[in-house]
């Protein structure tokens, strides 16, 4: 890993980290701690998904036009406006103002970011990459979330400002650190992985990207395992496990630091395993892992056993999206990366986390009510949805080429060439 690389990867966890201290209260803090009412949080959370959608279909092109190094300290400087004013917040106004800034703000800055791990990285290296910011992201998401529950008090306003101010500096301290990166003029694809990419987009634009397949197929299938998983995971999810299991509220933290965890300890064995293989085959094993963590739920709130095993099961459901999460990391981002011309990388990452943000705002909205009441069928549909993930993997496997399916192809023939004898040299040999 390069200095580039390594600033990149500390930058990136250190926001994680800030983002972590805030994300698990910001409803609790609207509603409760300013008294602002319910009604009040989720227009706040609402406005902070919408910032995002509004932002994202211009931001791509930003970032191939200017580079991704000034979205991404334009970014840390809106979000930390946006921490500093949510931390004071007294009003409604302030709070949705404060959301826009910070949804407007943390948007960007993600395919910005993934637009400079490309720029940074080569074919075989950028597995390796996208799955270590993962990795730091859970890691510094939990350590923040961890510290931030013990400093945070609900009778003291004060804690939360002291939360949002760290979130802030944090975000300024990414902006510094990246404000260092000496950033290289081109993506760094190597030229037998760029003449496979089958597209070249003439022009570039939105018209260029959707004309390209597999890059359509790829976006159906992200909004379908955003929507299946992380949609559900504080919405759903979390309805289905107090409504149908009845799993004790302080359950729902157990469960995500159980997912957390499982991303932390397993994140490298798993990188090991997958990256030699299809990615497609690895994306669909995803789902059938997520069937199954669909069924273990089914069971914890419809299977009638004891309170025990139905608390066991929830938390292995989390775990297992844990473990399918970290199969997905070192395939799917870079995977966006490859599909890419060089200079549509931006549009190219920020048109997938635009789906990205839509399958986290639909999400909530359709599991959160069948979470809730609808407790046989809302295991039912997400259990076919993942088996839809396994079904949309192996059909766009057919749209790659070998090299995007699996990468490790272009290097190991690339090695086999030059190792290789002259004919001359092995007539020689044999005579």
């Amino acid at each position: 890993m390069g200095s580039a690389m390594r600033r990149i990867q500390a930058g990136n966890a250190l926001s994680a980290f800030g983002l972590g201290f805030t994300v698990p209260y910001l409803y609790v803090y609207v509603a409760q701690v300013r008294d602002l009412g319910a009604g009040t949080a989720g227009a706040v959370l609402a406005v902070f998904a919408l910032a995002a959608l509004v932002v994202l279909p211009f931001v791509g092109r930003v970032i191939d036009r200017r580079g991704p190094l000034p979205v991404v300290v334009g970014g840390a400087v809106l979000a930390a406006v946006g921490a500093v004013l949510m931390g004071v917040a007294a009003s409604v106004p302030a709070a949705v103002l404060a959301a826009v800034l910070l949804g407007a703000g943390t948007a960007v800055m993600q395919p910005a970011l993934a637009t400079m791990i490309v720029w940074c990285s080569t074919p075989s290296t950028r597995t390796r990459a996208f799955a270590t910011q993962f990795f730091l992201q859970n890691l510094g998401l939990g350590i923040g979330g961890l510290i931030g529950g013990l400093l945070v008090d609900v009778n003291r306003p004060g804690s939360f400002t002291l939360l949002f101010g760290v979130e802030a500096a944090m975000f300024l301290v990414l902006g510094a650190i990246a404000g260092t990166v000496r950033m290289p003029r081109t993506s760094g694809a190597s030229p037998s992985l760029s003449k496979e990419t089958g597209t070249r987009a003439g022009g570039g634009g939105m018209r260029a990207l959707l004309g390209h397949r597999a890059m359509v197929q790829l976006c159906v299938l992200g909004f379908v395992l955003f929507f299946a998983c992380y949609g559900q995971f504080e919405s759903g999810l979390a309805a289905y496990g107090t409504e149908a299991a009845g799993i004790d509220p302080s359950t729902l933290g157990v469960a995500l630091a159980a997912n957390t965890a499982v991303i932390v300890v397993a994140q490298f064995v798993v990188l090991r395993l997958v990256e030699r293989r299809r990615r497609s085959r690895v994306i669909a094993s995803v789902g059938l892992i997520w069937a199954l963590a669909w069924i273990i739920a089914g069971y914890a709130g419809l299977g009638h056993g004891s309170q025990t095993m139905a608390t066991a099961a929830f938390i292995s459901t989390y775990a297992l999206f844990g473990l399918g999460e970290s199969m997905l990391s070192p395939t799917v981002a870079p995977l966006v990366a490859d599909l890419a011309p060089d200079e549509m990388v931006g549009q190219y990452n920020a048109a997938f986390a635009l789906v990205k943000q839509l399958a986290l705002a639909v999400g909530p909205a359709v599991g959160g009510p069948m979470g809730a009441t609808l407790h046989g069928p809302y295991i039912v549909t997400f259990v076919l949805f993942s088996l839809g993930v396994s079904v949309l993997a192996l059909r766009l496997g057919r749209r790659l080429t070998p090299v995007q399916d699996q990468p490790s192809l272009a290097y190991t023939s690339r090695v086999v060439a030059l190792h290789k004898p002259e004919p001359e040299t092995a007539v020689t040999a044999s005579s």
